[in-house]
């Protein structure tokens, strides 16, 4: 899918300028529905990211504020997100045709301290150059996305993850 530019600019002021998103989200309060829910639990969620750069990419965290993936969980809470990190994936599997799942947790103190996982599917036949942190990067672009694709798409995933 051809991909459009990406206003790295607007994207930064808006990050140091707005409250967390993710809290926002487990709130209820985010400005925008591009975000669909995929899964939650008690102390998860899981959702559509609003720039994907690659179909079916989505954060997974904590409902919680947590902002260090080693210093603010414990043993048994790291497993417990990495449980649904799993389930989130393989669900994400189950809809999309993957070569290859990037898992990751990305985040600064600077902008975006909310601790999550990044589940992004690489679909087959992305060129060997077009991959890794290229495929993930929205300074390459970022893919034409409405809310009906993503009403779509969350609700395929939703129901995989509920089968899973």
């Amino acid at each position: 899918m051809q991909r459009i530019p990406f206003d790295i600019d607007e994207y930064e002021r808006r990050v140091h300028t707005s409250p967390c998103f993710v809290c926002a989200i487990v709130a209820g309060t985010h400005d925008s529905d591009l975000e669909q829910i995929i899964a939650e639990d008690d102390e998860h969620i899981a959702f559509l990211v609003r720039y994907p750069t690659l179909i079916g990419h989505a954060l997974v965290a904590p409902k919680r504020h947590r902002e260090h993936v080693v210093r603010d969980l414990d043993d048994e809470a790291y497993q417990r997100l990495m449980r649904m990190v799993y389930k989130v994936a393989r669900a994400v599997e189950t809809v999309l045709p993957t070569e290859r799942m990037y898992v990751m947790s990305l985040g600064s103190q600077q902008g975006n301290s909310h601790l999550h996982w990044h589940v992004a599917p690489l679909p087959p036949g992305v060129p060997y150059r077009e991959q890794q942190f290229h495929a993930l990067m929205s300074e390459n672009g970022v893919l034409p996305w409405t809310l009906e694709d993503a009403i779509r798409l969350a609700g395929q995933l939703r129901a995989a993850f509920a089968d899973s």
